[in-house]
């Protein structure tokens, strides 16, 4: 396994799986550390597996690989629940459902979905259609959780998505989104065109996901510019295991760039494909490297010195002393793709000085 400044002992096994076994004790420890601060240990286990390793590895970490993927499957089987149970509360109003995320790929059945684990269920819908949707799952027993007057404002008129809901008696979160980024950001990619090529899942009529291209971008933008990096390997494996899942059609690779200038997108795109090839060894033609625009190559040296940081496991074997400033720094690059300078310093300083103490699901 290569190693270098900027490396992990995790990333190394998701590029290499078929090299763990030569690990020993003290290596798996560390690896098992790592795994679980970057949220990939039933990942990890059932990447082992698809490669016919995981009986060959340290018993000690095969019998903790082999717990996470138990409880991944039970993880697995309440998502499923919880989808059926959106369908049926929203079944009346015949309103178009497009899952998002942890919930398409499970329910879509795409390799992300092994091993996955996501707190809450993301769907998609028309923006005309949210108070309909929003009484609707009221009824069914999902409720708000941020109730601040300000935070409902961030929520309802600037933010791509309703005030996130949890269902009373089971706790599960939902968030009901109408586009992928907010009302403020300088790209709005349009969510009729998302809609408009999303994807039946099979067996499950009224719910899709989106087309393939979009699923990636989705992704993609939703790596590159949230600003909030807890999952950051996570999510990059996850574009990793779709770009080698849909790029064994050529027509995918033809429609991806297309679609990213459609949808004002090409940068989270570059950024997708270039930490994806640097950290995870993503298999990207030649063609669509050389035709992708990427910022200026000083610009690009500076996110290469914060990225590589940050999507490394928030652990402390990983990255070095500059991380926490990489991390601080790309939050405040997440709120600036999310908002103009004015409104951007009203919300930061709102939630620094003039919000009451939050934490939790309440934080906005």
């Amino acid at each position: 396994m290569r190693h270098d400044h900027l490396e992990s002992l995790l990333t190394s096994a998701l590029r290499s799986p078929e090299q763990l076994p030569a690990l020993n004790s003290s290596e798996w420890d560390l690896l098992l550390r790592q795994a679980g601060a970057a949220n990939l240990l039933a990942t990890l286990s059932c990447l082992l597996e698809e490669h016919g390793v995981l009986d060959r590895i340290v018993p000690a970490a095969r019998e903790q690989l082999e717990w996470a993927r138990v409880l991944a499957h039970r993880h697995r089987q309440g998502v499923l629940w919880e989808v059926r149970l959106i369908r049926h509360a929203l079944a009346d109003l015949g309103v178009p459902l497009v899952l998002l995320k942890g919930a398409a790929y499970t329910l879509a059945k795409l390799p992300p979905a092994n091993g996955r684990l996501f707190s809450d269920i993301d769907v998609l819908v028309p923006e005309e259609r949210l108070g309909e949707v929003e009484a609707a799952l009221m009824l069914a027993g999902w409720a708000g959780t941020h109730h601040d007057a300000y935070d409902q404002r961030y929520y309802r008129e600037w933010m791509h998505e309703l005030p996130p809901m949890r269902h009373l008696r089971r706790a599960s979160m939902i968030d009901v989104h109408h586009a992928i980024l907010p009302k403020t950001a300088a790209s709005r990619p349009d969510p009729a065109l998302l809609r408009a090529a999303a994807v039946p899942v099979s067996d499950m009529p009224g719910l899709h996901v989106l087309a393939p291209a979009d699923m990636v971008l989705h992704s993609a933008v939703h790596l590159f510019s949230d600003g909030e990096f807890n999952n950051g390997l996570r999510d990059l494996f996850d574009i990793h295991r779709l770009l080698c899942h849909f790029g064994l059609d050529r027509r995918f690779w033809a429609e991806l760039l297309p679609r990213a200038r459609q949808l004002e997108l090409e940068r989270p795109l570059f950024y997708a494909l270039r930490y994806g090839m640097l950290l995870l060894d993503t298999p990207v033609p030649d063609a669509i490297r050389k035709e992708l625009a990427g910022p200026s190559p000083a610009l690009l040296a500076v996110m290469d010195a914060l990225f590589r940081r940050v999507l490394l496991p928030d652990h402390g074997s990983c990255g070095d002393r500059f991380s926490p400033l990489a991390r601080f720094l790309l939050y405040l690059r997440g709120n600036w793709l999310r908002m103009p300078p004015l409104l951007l310093a009203r919300h930061l300083l709102h939630k620094a000085f003039l919000s009451p103490r939050k934490s939790g699901p309440e934080a906005a």
